[in-house]
């Protein structure tokens, strides 16, 4: 079969075009971009296509450029195919996001194009990817560690993106320019090693075809078999996450425990990614922190939790696992008399104040405390823990840290911040919900008792 026969099988193999449709055309003047331009052409009557070709100009290489544009250009006009040019800044782009060059051209290119078909109403950006950019990204992504879903490789179609060429070697790409006089720019930074992609295909994918002549037909195969698979799957991952998801916001998304404790881990992988990828504040958790997150949910306590980049946390509850970027509210200072109920919304509690008749009440000392009245001085403060806080927690019988308490206590550093402390003048009372201080304990000598109490807040 001729390269025009193979680019129209890769078409309708891939539901890619239909009839009227409007497509927007990559051309770098590239041999793969120039064989894509002329295959759509061909096929422009048949589909009743309106071609337009765009040139991204990265203001990487400014003396190849013109010539560049220049000749696509000519091309174009030859061919009868509206031309576009569009510039786009990746040297600032990759300083300001702290990307690398090649990382920064990519997304602002695909950005390019995205406006671009939206300003001349294409609903189809037809990329010239071929089947050795689909063997070269394969062993990229096993040299970096990727699981099934990165061996998929390059799709044939994403959104409104088709990629026409996708199943047809280089070589053949090559050898129908030929055959047809056809011409084409070479770039100069496709020749230099410093690139991974580069020197992957210049000095390491040679030496594999010595071994397998048919090695990108093999890759092609292998990666078409592995994405009908990650399909299936992903059905599966879709029907498990519509029962397990309580809760999702933009910066948090809660999970029921139990089907994930018992799931199998194929599947808990895929439903844990999936689940992060819908929350645009998780972004960014890679793979090493997907198997964090399976240890937690497989080993962990209620309570536990793991702390990630970007200030994700994961916390695994009594019911649901919490993964979420939002930060815990520091608590403000407030006044407190009595009596005198205050409202906490940052800890989500109400601390009510009152004078008690005796001690016989009974309190936990956590949730309830007595203490001295005349002892402290009003009004009391209630604030957030500060540094070098200290005081006598009720039993112990000598000075502590509170940093040091919360660490005996097992209190998780993302909640200290939000735990009330009450004060008389300097002096710790009670630390709200775990400990009073023994300097303001009840003794037979008490003759007027002031009663604390917490509550949570409706």
């Amino acid at each position: 079969m001729n390269l025009l026969g193979q680019v129209k099988t890769t078409i309708k193999k891939h539901s890619m075009l239909y009839e009227g449709d409007r497509v927007l055309i990559g051309l770098s003047g590239g041999p793969d971009s120039v064989c894509l331009l002329h295959a759509l052409n061909n096929l422009k009557d048949e589909y009743k296509l309106a071609l337009h070709a765009i040139y991204i100009d990265h203001g990487l290489r400014p003396d190849e450029i013109p010539v560049e544009i220049e000749f696509c250009k000519t091309l174009c006009e030859n061919l009868g195919v509206p031309f576009i040019t569009k510039s786009v800044d990746v040297k600032s782009y990759a300083l300001d996001y702290g990307l690398n060059k090649q990382e920064a051209a990519r997304e602002l290119r695909y950005k390019a194009f995205d406006e671009t078909s939206l300003e001349i109403n294409a609903n189809r950006i037809a990329l010239a990817h071929n089947a050795d950019d689909q063997a070269e990204t394969f062993f990229m992504r096993i040299l970096r560690g990727s699981g099934q879903r990165g061996l998929t490789g390059i799709p044939p179609v994403r959104g409104k993106i088709i990629r026409p060429l996708i199943e047809i070697e280089r070589k053949n790409i090559e050898e129908f320019l030929d055959s047809i006089s056809q011409s084409f720019i070479v770039d100069s930074s496709n020749l230099k090693k410093d690139y991974f992609r580069n020197w992957l295909r210049l000095a390491v994918m040679p030496e594999f075809k010595k071994q397998n002549p048919a090695l990108i037909n093999t890759i092609s195969r292998v990666c078409e078999i592995i994405r009908e698979e990650d399909n299936y799957l992903e059905l599966i991952v879709t029907k498990t996450l519509m029962k397990l998801i309580p809760k999702k916001t933009d910066k948090l998304i809660e999970l029921f425990l139990v089907p994930l404790e018992n799931m199998d881990m194929v599947i808990l992988r895929r439903v844990l990614r999936r689940a992060i990828d819908a929350v645009k504040g998780l972004r960014g958790i890679g793979f090493v922190h997907i198997e964090d997150i399976i240890e937690l949910v497989k080993k962990g306590d209620s309570g536990d939790r793991i702390y990630l980049p970007k200030g994700i946390r994961v916390i695994k509850g009594y019911s649901t696992l919490i993964l979420t970027s939002e930060q815990p509210s520091q608590l403000r200072t407030y006044s407190l008399n009595v009596p005198e109920e205050l409202a906490l919304k940052e800890s989500g509690i109400l601390i009510k104040s009152s004078f008690a008749d005796s001690a016989e009440i009974s309190c936990d000392g956590k949730s309830k405390v007595m203490i001295d009245a005349e002892m402290i001085k009003l009004p009391l403060v209630v604030r957030a823990r500060k540094s070098g806080d200290l005081f006598y927690p009720f039993g112990f019988g000598k000075r502590k840290k509170l940093q040091d308490f919360f660490v005996d206590e097992k209190i998780p550093r993302d909640e200290r911040d939000s735990i009330p402390i009450v004060l008389s003048g300097n002096d710790i009372v009670w630390i709200v919900g775990y400990r009073a201080d023994e300097r303001f304990k009840v003794t037979e000598d008490t003759e007027k008792i002031l009663m604390l109490e917490i509550k949570p807040l409706r």
